[in-house]
């Protein structure tokens, strides 16, 4: 009796040191980028197995917004609590979360000359870094990417130039580009930039979402699976609502949510645990 005893408190014990456990975040990681020159920080979220198991795990890469860098999602998105009770409650599988810093020495995720090749940078270094340093599946079926405002736009245009890397894309109150060629000149005059008409018609198809939508092969944007969602009080909500339309049209099978809500972190806390499961329930087979 006493033996059966002292095993029921070993078990009682085990139990509960598993279903207490919590996921760890580091948010001031460094790498050194050739391709940027320099170091670029990020923040990474480990599951709560992570340090006691040998698995390997997918991957989300959670993109943050303007005026934001690697602890926006740490520190306002909550991503540690969020996630941890999404995969307690089992509505999503244990995954890294990757979040780079997109706001040091220059704002965005897409290349701009030659002195700011962001997008080299996260494919050709960052990515194949990460995915090295820690246990995570290197294939579409297990890489996801989501993010907020200008990391919406991210996550619109990396899945969009590289549907072959990603199995699914969660946009979120996204910038999905200017949405004339006209808007596009009179944004690079406010910025005082100076580009000639074909450079300026090469970066507006590169970088905006229904220019995209009809340059791409339908087949390859079927390739991901896409959850889309942005505030009815959010001021990006035409460009959001242009995709859907552009989408609908295509016969691009894609989830669009119009939640009550404007562009806050209100907004986006309440978004994440949906995106972890809708990003989980790509990840497992059917």
């Amino acid at each position: 009796m006493k033996y059966f005893f002292v095993l029921s408190l070993l078990y009682l014990g085990t139990s509960f040191t598993v279903f207490s456990q919590s996921g760890k975040v580091y948010d001031n990681l460094s790498m050194t980028s050739e391709i940027l020159k320099g170091d670029r920080k990020y923040a990474v979220y480990l599951p709560p197995d992570y340090e006691t198991s040998e698995r390997s795990y997918p991957v989300l890469y959670l993109l943050h917004g303007a005026g934001d860098d690697q602890t926006g999602w740490v520190q306002f998105g909550e991503v540690l609590r969020l996630t941890d009770n999404t995969i307690k409650d089992g509505t999503a599988t244990p995954m890294v979360i990757i979040m780079p810093d997109a706001n040091t020495g220059q704002r965005g995720y897409f290349n701009e000359g030659e002195n700011w090749r962001y997008e080299d940078f996260f494919f050709e270094e960052f990515m194949p870094y990460v995915e090295k340093k820690y246990r995570i599946k290197s294939e579409k079926r297990y890489r996801a990417v989501a993010g907020l405002s200008m990391g919406g736009g991210g996550s619109f245009m990396y899945a969009l130039h590289h549907p072959e890397l990603f199995s699914s894309a969660c946009p979120l109150s996204a910038y999905i580009g200017p949405l004339t060629i006209d808007d596009f000149k009179e944004r690079l005059k406010r910025d005082n930039k100076k580009y000639s008409d074909k450079e300026i018609k090469e970066k507006f198809a590169r970088h905006n979402a229904l220019s995209l939508i009809e340059s791409v092969p339908v087949e390859d944007i079927k390739s991901v699976r896409w959850y889309i969602d942005c505030g009815d009080d959010d001021f990006l909500y035409e460009g959001n609502s242009l995709v859907h339309i552009a989408m609908t049209k295509k016969g691009i099978p894609h989830e669009y949510r119009v939640r009550d809500g404007r562009h806050s972190w209100t907004y986006w806390r309440e978004a994440l645990p949906t995106v972890l499961e809708f990003v989980s329930d790509t990840f497992h087979q059917h």
